[in-house]
């Protein structure tokens, strides 16, 4: 099945790409959530919208994904979740919470679907977290989960 992407999607393109995925990928997960849009002839028109968009606002985010990365790379992140004895989590910590908590650190506001963490964390101490800011930048936070 040949699609365009219309959001950036892990490990298979950015928006305005055109991309050929097996039938029940496409059906079933990037058309019903709007990752995609199916790709016509007539489609390309908007190929090229969205390709436009997009260098148009990464031309311009570069210096800024840079700053932000330099801003989060400085700042330490304090998480509190509820911990047992052990220091092992009641559940593991999201992408959501590392959003919130760097936001309440006074941190610059960060989308969590751009927030990935490789390990699950399911316990108190320092953690590393990376956001991609933007295709060339990708910034590391410092996260330190304390058991409350």
């Amino acid at each position: 099945m040949k699609l365009i992407l219309t959001h950036e999607v892990n490990g298979l393109g950015a928006p305005g790409d055109v991309v050929e995925v097996k039938d029940g990928y496409g059906r079933n997960y990037l058309l019903p959530r709007g990752f995609a849009i199916r790709w016509t002839r007539g489609g390309q028109k908007q190929i090229d919208s969205i390709r436009r968009a997009r260098a148009a606002r990464d031309i311009r985010n570069l210096d800024e994904a840079k700053e932000i990365a330099g801003q989060l790379g400085a700042m330490d992140v304090k998480l509190t979740q509820r911990a047992g004895q052990g220091g092992r989590l009641f559940g593991s910590v999201t992408a959501a919470d590392v959003a919130d908590a760097v936001k309440a650190a006074g941190g610059p506001a960060v989308d969590k679907r751009r927030i990935e963490i490789r390990n699950p964390i399911k316990s108190v101490g320092d953690h590393k977290v990376e956001v991609r800011l933007h295709p060339e930048v990708t910034a590391t936070i410092a996260l330190e989960v304390v058991g409350a």
